[in-house]
């Protein structure tokens, strides 16, 4: 699992570095032709890995409530974040890789809840979901460099 661990965490940083030095008012741009813009991508990829790793293993997702509802699958941009409130998503997503993996060699993923994706996978165990997470980042880091050349 390292490689996926290292890949994932390879995905955040790439995404640090696409966003670095962009405005607040350039984050929360929807370019012609998207239905989402910068922040909601960072903010989504945020909730998704949690959903995917913790909820559908029967844990308590390590992300507030308010912003799995406004950033899962489905959903469109409906928040224009503060400064401060960027930074605290931010936080996350740069903190929370650190935590699962913790949580990962600590054993506390006993339990699954098979889940088919959008995409047609069916995920039927942890390992699936990292796989499958890294997949979601590398489509969504995709999706933040065009939006960023949309700019």
């Amino acid at each position: 699992m390292n490689i996926q661990f290292d890949v994932f965490k390879k995905y955040r940083q790439l995404i640090l570095k696409e966003i670095e030095g962009l405005t607040l008012e350039q984050l929360h741009v929807i370019p012609d032709g998207f239905n989402n813009n910068i922040a909601w991508n960072v903010a989504h990829l945020v909730v998704t890995q949690q959903l995917l790793n913790y909820k559908l293993s029967g844990l308590n997702c390590l992300c507030p409530d308010d912003l799995i509802e406004n950033f899962k699958k489905g959903t469109v941009p409906t928040v224009t974040f503060t400064e401060e409130e960027f930074e605290e998503v931010l936080e996350l997503f740069t903190g929370l890789p650190d935590t699962f993996i913790e949580d990962y060699s600590a054993g506390i993923f006993e339990n699954f809840t098979t889940y088919s994706t959008s995409a047609g996978l069916d995920l039927n165990s942890i390992e699936d979901a990292i796989t499958f997470n890294n997949f979601h980042e590398g489509l969504h880091y995709a999706t933040i460099k065009c939006l960023k050349k949309s700019l």
